[in-house]
């Protein structure tokens, strides 16, 4: 099997072939570090490559798969991670050059996850500074740049996670969401994207942006592999107080089933944001495909959630600017303008104002519930409402003007709720728009309902080729 062939395969094949040894992890590291080397000056999606420490652990784990030890599903699997996840003793950036050289003190709890696993890890990803911006932008370390059209946006922050994984170079990723930050980059590269119930998987160890609203999750190739490693992951952690104690299930063993008889909402909430007609149609086809396979499509009804875009602005601008304020203090001139900006804007709000709007989320959760969740098992939506724009005009530091501004603004217009109710979201490609570029809709169920969503996505990617297809 050629290097490029290795490259190509899923996680999950990739795994199995490590296991029955018709493939050594050194063999798979090897391929994804070509494929990295050929790549990144297009992408620039790594800020970290560590190619020896990466070969070095894939040999440990092929030794311990020959003596017989097989730690789980992604044992000797090369994966890469957002630069917000700490690994004790090592730089930790965060995409800020105010930690170019900070050296975390403890390792992110689902690093640990993933090291119990036997994962090999590759590097760190290029992200938005401190996860404040959903176009993928950097002026620091430079602008992540989508593998389909280098001209073009990956989504963010986690840019590097969607555009590494789509690129293959490597098998998975971490990322984060706030706003949208895992499923704006999945469905800008083409790629799978989960943001979990909130409380699902651990913070601990990953820089907050806000954590009234953060939450971890994988980008992968496929459904099946996003599974596998959410289920690493997952689970209660005693360093991470808002994390559940539910059961962790099995998530590739209940994605059998298809979708028969299941019931889902397609929304196309245009009160929300304008939606592109070719993303419309994209959209619609994908519920077409699900119910051709046996589910129910039914219209959903979205609540005005105007109050909560305005809850969601004052809770991130709050907690970010608690956050920042030694720095903003202290080197106010080392943040790109937009994200100093927007953590300014927090110092003005009054606390009542936060609280008020704390207090108004399980408001909104029962809106939500009793709206457009009522009588359907999950909703389909958008996940970006209008093709990817370039790179050039979404830059807000170069153009802060409004129409700059409303554009980039828009671009989460579909995601930010869900961070903001807690419920889970999965992202996966749909099609491609008239410029070659992703389309992807949202799945969005029920708290701690990962698994239904994963069923769904999984029946659809069985019944298309899209998540197959790779840029070139």
């Amino acid at each position: 099997m050629s290097s490029t062939d290795i490259a190509l395969l899923d996680l999950g094949e990739v795994a199995d072939a490590i296991a029955s040894r018709k493939l050594t992890s050194v063999q798979a590291t090897e391929a994804c570090l070509a494929r990295i080397d050929a790549w990144q000056p297009r992408t620039n999606a790594f800020l970290r490559i560590d190619r020896g420490g990466a070969l070095r652990r894939a040999r440990e784990m092929d030794a311990e798969l020959a003596a017989g030890k097989r730690r789980s599903r992604l044992h000797g699997v090369p994966l890469a991670h957002k630069d917000l996840y700490y690994r004790k003793d090592e730089i930790s950036t965060a995409g800020s050059a105010i930690r170019r050289h900070w050296r975390a003190p403890f390792t992110a709890t689902v690093l640990d996850r993933l090291d119990a696993a036997g994962a090999v890890e590759l590097g760190f990803l290029n992200m938005a500074e401190f996860a404040a911006g959903p176009t993928g932008h950097n002026v620091h370390f430079g602008h992540c740049r989508n593998p389909w059209d280098a001209t073009r946006v990956t989504g963010g922050s986690s840019s590097g996670s969607g555009a590494s994984v789509a690129a293959r170079m490597a098998y998975g990723s971490l990322g984060s969401d706030t706003g949208g930050s895992i499923r704006l980059p999945a469905s800008a590269c083409g790629v799978v994207g989960m943001k979990a119930t909130y409380g699902r998987v651990s913070r601990y160890g990953a820089a907050a942006r806000s954590w009234s609203l953060d939450h971890v999750g994988p980008l992968t190739r496929s459904v099946r592999d996003n599974a596998l490693m959410l289920a690493i992951v997952a689970g209660q952690d005693p360093n991470d107080s808002t994390t559940s104690h539910k059961e962790v299930p099995d998530y590739e063993a209940q994605m059998a089933g298809g979708v028969p008889g299941l019931k889902i909402g397609i929304a196309l909430p245009e009160a929300l944001v304008p939606i592109d007609a070719q993303i419309g149609a994209a959209v619609q086809a994908a519920a077409d495909t699900l119910g051709r396979l046996g589910a129910r499509i039914s219209t959903a009804r979205f609540p005005d959630f105007t109050a909560l875009y305005r809850a969601a602005e004052v809770i991130v601008k709050s907690e970010a600017a608690s956050m920042h304020r030694p720095w903003m203090e202290n080197q106010p001139q080392d943040y790109a303008n937009q994200v100093r900006t927007r953590a300014e804007a927090g110092f003005f709000i009054p606390a009542t104002q936060y609280i008020d709007a704390l207090r108004l989320r399980a408001h909104f959760v029962r809106e939500f519930m009793e709206t457009a969740m009522v009588g359907v098992d999950a909703v389909l939506l958008p996940a970006i409402p209008f093709p990817l724009p370039t790179i050039e005009e979404t830059d807000t530091e170069k153009s802060g003007g409004p129409a700059t501004l409303a554009m980039v603004a828009r671009f989460t217009g579909l995601t930010r709720p869900f961070n903001t109710l807690g419920v889970p979201a999965l992202s996966l490609p749909c099609g491609f728009d008239g410029n070659g570029l992703p389309i992807a809709f949202q799945l969005v169920g029920r708290p701690f309902t990962e698994s239904l969503l994963y069923r769904i996505g999984h029946a659809y990617q069985g019944a298309t080729d899209h998540h197959r297809k790779v840029p070139t």
